[in-house]
């Protein structure tokens, strides 16, 4: 099912249309039916129908399929890019942005302190950063920050700096 589609100013949605029309004919230039794109971009022919349209309810992934299978993912580089005159602030003065987020799953057996807190957890389980550091600051309580070792303090601060944006809430 479609997500509900957003209301939109009409200039908006003259652009949606218009970036629609501009897709129909790059699919078209390109001598491709819109059952091929759609089965080369993994989406249904609806969904392409919806982009050729200026749906403003399809997602930005599959605008990206569409975009690659029609060679024009290159296009998307220049999104919001800003002109150098216009800027207010140099890129040099902006906040950098947070490290990358932990992605792979935690094995609660691996450190102590989390097995102690994730009692309720069959061994050999794993959880996922968020979960984790859920864990932590809910049952901080039960943790014994000095029994920790190096490899669950490391894991800790990361969990820290990524998912809590570097504040544990205890």
């Amino acid at each position: 099912m479609p997500a509900k589609p957003t209301l939109l100013c009409d200039d908006h949605a003259q652009r949606l249309v218009e970036l629609g029309e501009r897709l129909r004919k790059a699919r078209l230039r390109r001598g491709l039916s819109a059952a091929e794109v759609a089965q080369r971009a993994g989406i249904t022919r609806v969904t392409l129908h919806r982009a050729e349209g200026g749906a403003p309810a399809i997602t930005i992934g599959n605008l990206v399929k569409v975009l690659a299978v029609l060679g024009l993912d290159e296009d998307i580089e220049h999104l919001g890019v800003d002109q150098v005159m216009s800027r207010k602030v140099p890129d040099e003065s902006l906040p950098l942005r947070r490290g990358p987020r932990v992605s792979r799953r935690i094995s609660v057996d691996e450190y102590p302190q989390l097995r102690q807190i994730a009692w309720h957890m069959a061994p050999g389980q794993a959880l996922s950063p968020d979960e984790a550091f859920a864990l932590y600051e809910r049952n901080w309580r039960h943790v014994d920050p000095e029994a920790m070792d190096s490899r669950e303090r490391a894991l800790l601060d990361q969990l820290t700096a990524t998912v809590g944006h570097g504040v544990l809430l205890v």
